[in-house]
């Protein structure tokens, strides 16, 4: 059994703080086997943490979390960038041309750029694999109500911690049963379902901290564009 982190964010991503170091080093020392960092539409940094991680004791999962024209949309095992803005079944066409894995992160919170309300049933099923357990959502509803859907359609289940700060990876997990320590066993692992969800809600404090961070560098990185 792996544990696994699939939602974390670095300074590249927009919204996020810390560079690829600071994440393996925090996944290393909460026992994790497996670190994805997901940044928003970019893969840069996490194609560099992927090749670090066999240096902190880690599996390494290239990823990134694109933004379609409908919402979120996680990508795996990929190595070329998911360009943002296409259509919800373009996005996970493109995804799957990689040989990656396609899973749809807080689905029914729309306010997070959440795909549910603008696609059918049916094409939310295309996923891979849903996250039911995103440790930065406020209620628990958003997760029951995914955990609900996954069951139903016997999709696999993921979590994600959804860290934009370093201290914060590793607060939910997907547990993988497999004992391939590599990017493919642990992605067709997911892709078969042997897994299970574990983890905890991120503090309020916390959540408003990473908020009111991503807000900050949101409007640096827009003045900085500007001049």
């Amino acid at each position: 059994m792996l544990s696994v982190e699939l939602h974390a964010h670095s300074s590249l991503s927009y919204d996020g703080r810390d560079p690829v170091d600071l994440l393996l080093a925090q996944a290393r020392a909460v026992g994790l086997d497996a670190l994805a960092v997901t940044d928003h539409d970019e893969i840069d940094a996490s194609l560099e943490a992927a090749a670090k991680a066999e240096e902190y004791g880690l599996v390494g999962v290239p990823g990134m979390e694109v933004t379609s024209e409908v919402g979120h949309i996680l990508a795996f095992g990929i190595d070329e960038l998911v360009p943002a803005g296409l259509s919800y079944d373009e996005t996970l066409d493109r995804i799957h041309e990689q040989g990656g894995l396609a899973v749809v992160p807080h689905p029914f919170q729309s306010s997070r750029h959440g795909v549910a309300a603008h696609i059918s049933r049916d094409q939310l099923a295309r996923a891979d694999a849903i996250e039911v357990y995103n440790s930065r959502l406020f209620t628990g509803w958003a997760n029951r109500r995914a955990e609900r859907f996954a069951t139903a359609r016997e999709l696999p289940k993921t979590a994600g911690s959804d860290a934009h700060i370093g201290e914060m990876v590793g607060q939910a997990v997907t547990e993988v049963a497999t004992d391939d320590r590599s990017v493919e066993g642990i992605l067709e692992a997911v892709r078969e379902g042997k897994t299970s969800v574990v983890g905890n809600r991120t503090p309020w404090r916390i959540s408003f901290r990473q908020f009111g961070g991503g807000v900050k560098r949101r409007i640096k990185r827009t003045v900085s564009d500007l001049v």
